[in-house]
């Protein structure tokens, strides 16, 4: 039996997100947004290249990677080929769903974007992205990293992937959680986001594909036992 049990992942997610919310006590992401934004803003907001490279192209692979899921789901290709249907289409939905997660919160949040404060040259006041009923004086729904989620939906596809492909399972969450990461500095670097964005970003889409797999596991042992009893 894998050392990561379905019990043992929701304590390491637990205490994830106790170490999270430690990182939002220290009070960490606006000393680190000044690293990069100033008066004048942020250096690196409408730089061509950086936009290019570390927005958009990245975006655009993620959908393609969605689609090729998509197809896969009916005509399985290369890893794909060796999950059953209900696994593809756990695989596929868990990201739409991760993605989703990110967007619901976005929406609801009044928290702005580094680049929207007063001392970046915005109009908007720091304030923490868990004072709901606050507003900072900007647009908002700037919390969580939606870019991120990008690259870190794609960790809710991760849980499937372990107990079916564990060959597959091992790069893919290395590779999820590195671009993730790069993505997530990349907008931080451009005055999009703070550090605490990206990282509750990751939590919200690992939380949700353990979710989705634990539904899906609770439901197949109901399964299984009824099938048993029915047989005796």
């Amino acid at each position: 039996m894998s050392f990561w049990t379905t019990r043992r992942l929701w304590t390491l997610t637990l205490l994830l997100f106790v170490l999270l919310a430690l990182w939002d006590a220290t009070g960490l992401d606006l000393p680190l947004a000044r690293w990069f934004g100033s008066p004048q803003g942020f250096a690196l907001r409408h730089q061509a290249l950086f936009v290019l490279l570390l927005h958009e192209l990245p975006r655009m692979a993620a959908w393609a990677l969605l689609a090729a899921l998509s197809v896969g789901v009916f005509r399985p290709w290369g890893f794909l080929r060796g999950l059953a249907q209900a696994q593809r289409w756990q695989l596929l939905l868990a990201v739409i769903g991760a993605s989703l997660t990110i967007a619901v919160f976005k929406r609801i949040s009044n928290t702005s974007c580094p680049w929207d404060l007063a001392e970046f040259g915005g109009a908007a006041r720091y304030v923490s992205h868990w004072l709901w009923p606050m507003h900072d004086e900007g647009p908002g729904h700037c919390f969580p990293a939606g870019h991120a989620s990008a690259a870190f939906a794609y960790l809710a596809g991760w849980f499937v992937l372990r107990r079916s492909a564990p060959d597959v399972a091992r790069p893919w969450l290395v590779w999820v959680l590195l671009a993730g990461m790069v993505l997530g500095l990349a907008q931080q670097m451009r005055g999009a986001h703070y550090m605490s964005h990206t990282l509750w970003t990751a939590w919200l889409c690992w939380a949700w594909g353990l979710a989705v797999d634990t539904a899906v596991q609770l439901r197949w042992y109901r399964v299984t036992a009824d099938t048993y009893l029915n047989k005796t």
